[in-house]
């Protein structure tokens, strides 16, 4: 017993950060939620556009379950199919497209998501966007035409035409009520349309505390605070285009959104801003997906920036000099 006690007061005693919160959360829980916050906008798609929107979901799903599956095994690297975020990948970018998109174009936005944006920088948690976003903007480039193509819903409170760029934010888009724009009676892509849905979602989403509620909020109040500044209808800007499915869905995004809460103040402040300027300011209808990209590539600056110093770290002084 002596020679125990001896052995442990001999033995240094390190001063430093641990993991000791534990969690029963894993990458598939995660990933089953974030799945199950999408089916409300799942449904009000294919109430809206069709057969059509559940055959682009299931394509874009197992075109990007697919690519993912034989990269693991080209590579023979352990299969990651199963912790379902390749499936979360193929619905978002399914939600990014029309039901009127070729299927050949969809499944080239999946191979640019799951193969260039996720898997060659070293699969998830590594990639340094948000692959569903890269996917939408190389379709969008590629494919401008396509991407662009609404088809009118098929349950609408106002008369619509398939109409060519025609979305509540474009200058060309017929008249659009609030009510169509909160149930999901609008031309746009698949998963945008209903904020209804869309705020379902988030409600699961918060409930089952897979995300928290600042990116998001702070997102959507920041572009209502703009859009009051500058004029714009608050209600209308805060219930088109893609801005609460890319702050509920996108921007969020464990790896590409910052750890600390004032990293997520910082980086939903400049997608709002930055939306609000493309959409206001710029040659582009909706600026959500460019602004979620942009601020993507600032995160790990923004995480070191707003770290917190752990308890017994260094902290720096004012002078660059540091002291416990």
């Amino acid at each position: 017993m002596a020679d125990t006690i001896q052995a442990e007061a001999k033995r240094p005693l390190v001063l430093m950060p641990a993991p000791q919160i534990s969690s029963p959360d894993t990458t598939q829980s995660v990933m089953r939620n974030v799945l199950i916050a999408l089916a409300p906008a799942f449904v009000a798609s294919v109430i809206f556009f069709g057969f059509r929107a559940a055959l682009v979901t299931i394509v874009s799903v197992a075109a990007c379950v697919g690519f993912e599956y034989l990269w693991c095994r080209l590579r023979k690297l352990p299969n990651t199919v199963d912790d379902l975020s390749a499936a979360v990948t193929g619905v978002l970018l399914a939600f990014n497209v029309p039901s009127t998109i070729p299927i050949y174009m969809l499944v080239i936005g999946d191979f640019v998501a799951i193969i260039i944006t996720k898997a060659l920088f070293g699969g998830i948690g590594k990639n340094f966007a948000n692959p569903a976003i890269v996917g939408r903007l190389v379709l969008a480039v590629a494919f401008p035409v396509a991407m662009t193509n609404f088809a009118a819903p098929l349950v609408t409170f106002t008369p619509a035409d398939v109409v060519s760029s025609a979305t509540a934010l474009s200058p060309t888009a017929p008249a659009i009520t609030l009510m169509d724009m909160f149930l999901g009676s609008e031309m746009g892509v698949l998963g945008e349309t209903s904020a209804l849905a869309i705020l379902i979602g988030f409600a699961f989403l918060l409930a089952t505390k897979t995300v928290t509620w600042h990116v998001p909020v702070v997102y959507m109040g920041t572009v209502a605070l703009m859009s009051l500044l500058t004029g714009h209808d608050v209600l209308m800007q805060l219930c088109s285009g893609g801005l609460m499915l890319g702050a509920v869905f996108m921007a969020t995004d464990y790896s590409t959104s910052p750890a600390t809460l004032k990293g997520k103040i910082v980086f939903a402040i400049g997608c709002g801003i930055i939306t609000s300027l493309i959409r206001f300011w710029g040659n582009l209808n909706e600026g959500v997906a460019f602004s979620i990209l942009f601020m993507n590539l600032w995160v790990s600056h923004i995480d070191a920036l707003t770290r917190n110093t752990p308890i017994g770290g260094e902290k720096k002084r004012k002078g660059g000099a540091k002291h416990e």
